[in-house]
């Protein structure tokens, strides 16, 4: 699609606002006006101390819609800014003008729903008035305004407990027996790549030994500990070295695809002090999972789901996907009763959201739904029946292309919701990320309640694709100034405003 636009305004924000009516939509630079091809043209200008005025117009074929929003100086605004009020609800007007539809989200896109929602309980507003402007200002239908603030309110409980002492380690390994149809994860899966384990586990260790070294030197603890992908044992035993049980809180661990789990693995995870695991069908529909490229059945699912309840590990989590190609309202309700059967502390429910990279989209070229189909339905319902059962919502995140502009959440028993989940959405402690393709977050005197807005984040990005993670490992390590990198460990003292002498003395 085309986007013109005029004054100061993010265009990033404004291509989410259109891909809130446009799902899928690309923005290259040598488009041109045709038929079924979009022009939105944005104007946003200040109108008095603070105040914005926007004006959004929408071409398409041989229709035109148009919204204009002013946003007063004396208006709260929570988390977004005056102008891109404006926008969103001029891009709002325009869209539901011209193409019927109403997102169930709003106006809220490229920012956490639920961290909109703490914003306003933060500000006295209370649970009712919350979801009051949520409906009337962000223009959130009432469930998605209602599930934000419930969200948004479990969170702040857990956030009671957070040690202002503590942090959290992820630890990326990246290798899978066989890639989904539907993944934007950076994996492998070929022989050649998967040769390159042994090395990036040498590398991984090396890397633990000197993150935990750097975390204690800052007079942290490490709170919590995720691992993301399939686990070589020897990870654990480096672990248990670099950490005290009495500070550690949770360790999870995502052994994810049922194929890859078996008794000896869970065994040796438990011994070491695993508290968490994720067993992730995604769905329980064999024709589905055959669509989607997964190698297990059901019923290797049951096997090893299974394993993981008779292992001791006190937290199971259950991942779904709503949404996937071939999948439908009645399979994707069954699969949810079935696993609640299963009685599972945690169980995520994503909606389906696939990149341009993904292989899915070479057979379902029209897999995104402005309205969402049975993907809306089935989260929905996934929502009803949990809350049924006794679980709670208390993490929650969007993506950009999900089918239906929808959501992706966490629900959990009470007393089992996963920690380490609600640091990385609400950015209220540093986590310290080890591996290809993972992202160091920290996070500096964070206010009190979790609110981070006046802290500091920095970022500090592991290179994407483990064959140059192992190429850098050792200079992203140690520094190389003759390549002119700074050791990661330099990086992480200057940001807490510490230094080598600082640690010497």
């Amino acid at each position: 699609m085309i986007l013109h636009v005029e004054g100061e305004i993010n265009r990033y924000y404004l291509q989410t606002l259109c891909m809130v009516f446009f799902p899928g939509a690309t923005f290259g630079e040598n488009e041109v006006p045709g038929e079924d091809v979009p022009e939105v043209f944005v104007s946003v200008y200040p109108d008095g101390d603070l105040a914005y005025t926007a004006y959004v117009r929408i071409h398409l074929n041989d229709k035109v819609s148009e919204g204009v929003e002013t946003v007063a100086a004396d208006e709260q605004v929570t988390i977004a800014t005056h102008a891109s009020i404006a926008v969103g609800r001029a891009m709002f007007t325009a869209g539901k003008e011209l193409l019927g539809h109403i997102p169930p989200w709003g106006i809220l896109t490229g920012i956490r729903p639920a961290k909109v929602a703490s914003g306003l309980l933060y500000d006295g507003n209370g649970i009712l008035k919350s979801k009051r402007i949520l409906r009337d200002e962000y223009f959130l239908n009432p469930q998605k305004a209602a599930l934000a603030v419930s969200v948004a309110s479990n969170e702040m409980k857990l956030l009671k407990r957070v040690p202002p002492d503590g942090c959290s380690v992820y630890i990326s390994i990246p290798f899978c027996p066989s890639r989904c149809a539907y993944c934007s994860f950076v994996s492998y899966t070929n022989k050649k790549l998967l040769s390159l384990i042994d090395d990036y586990i040498d590398a991984l260790l090396d890397d633990i030994d000197d993150t935990f070294r750097t975390v204690k030197e800052l007079g942290m603890k490490v709170r919590t500990i995720y691992i993301g992908g399939g686990t070589p044992t020897i990870l654990f035993g480096k672990i248990a070295e670099n950490t005290d049980p009495a500070d550690l809180s949770e360790f999870t661990l995502e052994a994810g695809r049922p194929d890859t789990i078996t008794e000896e693995k869970l065994a040796v995870a438990k011994r070491f002090g695993v508290t968490r695991v994720s067993v992730n069908p995604q769905t329980l529909n064999d024709d589905v999972l055959r669509e989607i490229g997964r190698r297990h059945t059901v019923a290797d699912f049951y096997h090893a789901y299974k394993i993981a309840k008779e292992s001791g590990i006190r937290d199971i989590n259950v991942d779904l996907i709503a949404g996937l190609p071939g999948d439908d309202f009645k399979s994707f309700s069954e699969t949810v009763d079935r696993i609640i059967e299963l009685a599972p502390t945690n169980l995520t429910v994503h909606t389906f959201c696939v990149k341009k990279a993904a292989d899915v989209l070479k057979h379902h070229t029209d897999i995104y739904s402005l309205s969402g189909g049975d993907a809306a339905k089935s989260v929905a319902y996934a929502q009803l029946k949990t809350k049924f059962a006794g679980y709670k919502p208390y993490y929650m995140y969007r993506q950009k292309n999900t089918v239906g502009n929808l959501e992706n959440v966490g629900f959990a028993l009470e007393g089992h919701e996963g920690l380490y989940n609600v640091f990385m959405m609400e950015e209220v402690q540093s986590i310290f990320a080890i591996g290809a393709g993972a992202v160091t977050k920290l996070v500096k005197r964070p206010p009190k309640g979790g609110q981070t807005a006046e802290g500091k984040i920095e970022r500090i990005f592991q290179p994407k694709y483990p064959y140059e993670y192992l190429r850098d490992a050792a200079a992203l390590r140690d520094g190389d100034p003759a390549r002119g990198i700074v050791s990661r460990r330099e990086k992480v003292l200057a940001f807490f405003g510490k230094s080598e002498d600082d640690k010497r003395e």
